[in-house]
């Protein structure tokens, strides 16, 4: 699958409450992208199912819809699609629950389980983190330009690079084989000026 060269995720942890999280969805839908992830460590499924409801209702059919993680509320929200990560369902459980239309992307940290998520029924595979983030407690080991390289030759799927992606090192990403990348940080201030600038720079 093709989709845009950004992929913004929108961390409700980044937003001091749901309006600004929902203003924030506004501003990257008029940029012009095309993706949009909700994610939302903390909150109950209650209010991220209304979060995840109210965010597509904004951002109407222009924008696809990821749910990260809970399979179970992406389909409850109707939304687009869903992410997960390795400590998550398998792709395979996922599928089975989401069923055959819905976008799927799967989290990998190393060669290893790039090769096993190819083989899984997922449209994208996510490969990071490339630089140092403050967006994860815990983050895996930095897999740097080279991890994107060494990616780029072991699927044909699309690839998602993610982790301290910025304006400033975003082209390098693409340049190293990334067909898309995530950012969470540096679309927070200003989000639609920001994206429009990161799609002008990722061409």
């Amino acid at each position: 699958m093709r989709f845009s060269r950004l992929y913004p995720i929108l961390d409700a942890g980044c937003f001091p409450d749901a309006a600004s999280l929902f203003a924030a969805a506004d501003e990257l839908s008029a940029s012009g992208v095309t993706l949009l992830q909700y994610r939302n460590k903390s909150g109950n499924a209650r209010q991220m199912l209304d979060h995840a409801r109210e965010l597509k209702r904004r951002i109407g059919s222009r924008v696809k819809l990821i749910m990260n993680d809970r399979a179970d509320l992406c389909v409850a929200a109707e939304v687009d699609g869903l992410h997960v990560g390795q400590d998550d369902l398998s792709p395979d459980a996922a599928r089975r629950i989401i069923g055959p239309d819905r976008v799927l992307g799967v989290s990998t940290h190393n060669p290893e389980q790039l090769a096993a998520a190819d083989q899984a029924p997922a449209d994208y595979l996510a490969i990071g983190p490339v630089f140092a983030t403050t967006s994860k407690a815990n983050p895996d080991p930095l897999v740097g330009l080279e991890g994107v390289r060494r990616a780029r030759t072991l699927t044909r799927k699309t690839l998602v690079a993610i982790g301290g992606i910025t304006r400033a090192n975003a082209r390098s990403v693409i340049d190293a084989g990334a067909d898309s990348v995530a950012v969470i940080s540096d679309l927070i201030r200003d989000p639609r000026k920001s994206a429009e600038e990161f799609l002008r720079i990722l061409g």
